[in-house]
């Protein structure tokens, strides 16, 4: 994106607003977005209107400013190139809203890399109520990390940032674990409630996810599966291996995936705008762990390897998010590697644990397709034999949720036919 069209104001000169309040809404080629707030202020001067006309980024479209004493001073203010605003208030000039592009990176959680923290001398471009905030809490602003606009350093900034010699001093956290890079606060009492901090990485995955789900036309296919042949298969695999290498059903549902997945390979593929990419490798992320420690795992090249290797693969997966005790017995997590944050081609998640039937996922950007597994129970089914009407077999039900984008409806079936056969013939996986 290198330009936009603002297509409504929200506020007007004089308006205050806070935090998270939308200010106004931003058009691009791709999509219409909601530029929010990052702190609190009040606006001084509109300098670009709402209408047809393009924005370039960059270029300044409102003045800001802390105290409603200030409004007046930007009164006939005019963003000319070498004009400054006056240096009094020291007000924060907004950007047009950032582009949503057509990577996984989401984009209400994820800001921009942060600018290191200045140490020679230079000037901090920082908020006036960050510039407060730090002198309140006797922080230097110019160790602090900015994560607004260019760098900018914001009132939420200074709130989060932890001094060097407390981070020091803490032992909670493990050295180089990504997961591990903030420290989750105790939950904040008010009445009647508690606000419980959430971690970095669960806010990144949540942004993730909202912008999937409103970027992705959705819809959702599904099918329920004989499993009986898939246990009894189980059963001798595992007559054959030791007790630490046990094969799963979820290691053989996956080798079934990545099988349907080859025959039906369109699946297999990302929404990049003006192109639909096709991925030659199957790479299969599995959702491990719950709340905080919830993660999605990379399983590389499903397609192409055997059950026992992507057995070994999941179990070192979950493995490495289990606790474990140091010498003195706090409990530590262990340090994960960066399969845990590689974006697969397709995603399967497994709630059977959880005793649900079904559910619908969310397919997370730029993959077209999720698959959710639903709990492995005895039904009464009609039976195929001319003697019996009925017969009781183990059952699963396994929901697909597709990017009609990429995926249309017959494709879809396709792939979830090819699944069913592999799994009620599963004899079919050693081809």
């Amino acid at each position: 994106m290198e330009s936009g069209v603002i297509a409504s104001w929200n506020v007007k000169e004089g308006d205050s607003f806070g935090a998270g309040d939308v200010i106004c809404a931003v058009e691009t080629d791709k999509a219409t977005m909601d530029f929010e707030a990052q702190d609190d202020g009040i606006v001084a001067k509109i300098l670009k209107d709402a209408g047809p006309s393009d924005i370039a980024c960059g270029v300044p479209i409102m003045v800001t400013v802390e105290e409603e004493s200030d409004v007046a001073a930007f009164a006939d203010f005019v963003a000319d190139a070498g004009t400054e605003a006056p240096a009094a208030p020291e007000p924060p000039v907004a950007a047009s809203s950032e582009p949503t592009p057509p990577t996984p990176t989401p984009q209400p959680a994820s800001s921009p890399a942060p600018v290191e923290p200045l140490s020679n001398g230079e000037r901090v471009v920082a908020s006036p109520l960050a510039h407060k905030l730090a002198k309140e809490l006797g922080h230097d602003i110019s160790a602090i990390a900015g994560t607004g606009p260019a760098g900018r350093i914001i009132a939420a900034d200074v709130k989060e940032f932890i001094p060097m010699e407390q981070a020091v001093a803490s032992t909670q956290t493990v050295a180089g674990a990504p997961a591990q890079a903030a420290m989750i606060s105790e939950p904040v009492i008010g009445a009647g409630y508690k606000d419980y901090p959430l971690s970095e990485s669960a806010r990144e995955t949540a942004a993730r996810l909202a912008q999937s789900k409103r970027n992705v036309p959705h819809y959702y296919l599904t099918v329920d599966l004989s499993m009986d042949e898939l246990i009894n298969l189980r059963e001798t695999l595992n007559g054959t291996v030791g007790e630490d290498e046990q094969i799963g059903v979820y290691e053989l549902l996956l080798k079934a995936a990545g099988a349907a997945t080859k025959a039906v390979p369109t699946v297999n593929a990302s929404w990049m705008e003006s192109v639909v990419r096709v991925y030659d490798n199957i790479d299969i992320n599995v959702v491990v762990g719950n709340g905080d420690a919830l993660y999605t795992p990379v399983i590389a090249d499903v397609g192409s390897r055997g059950v026992k290797a992507l057995s070994a693969d999941l179990k070192a997966a979950v493995a490495t998010l289990e606790e474990a005790e140091d010498d003195e017995g706090n409990a530590i997590v262990k340090e994960l590697s960066s399969n845990f944050f590689k974006m697969g081609t397709l995603t399967v998640m497994n709630l059977g644990m959880y005793g649900v039937k079904s559910c619908a996922p969310i397919v997370t950007e730029p993959q077209a397709a999720a698959l959710a597994l639903g709990v492995i129970e005895n039904r009464i089914v009609p039976s195929e034999k001319e003697d019996e009407l009925y017969k009781e077999s183990i059952m699963m039900t396994a929901t697909m949720s597709l990017d009609h984008r990429v995926v249309d409806g017959a494709v879809g079936a396709q792939w979830l036919a090819a699944f069913k056969s592999h799994v009620e013939n599963p004899t079919t996986l050693l081809l």
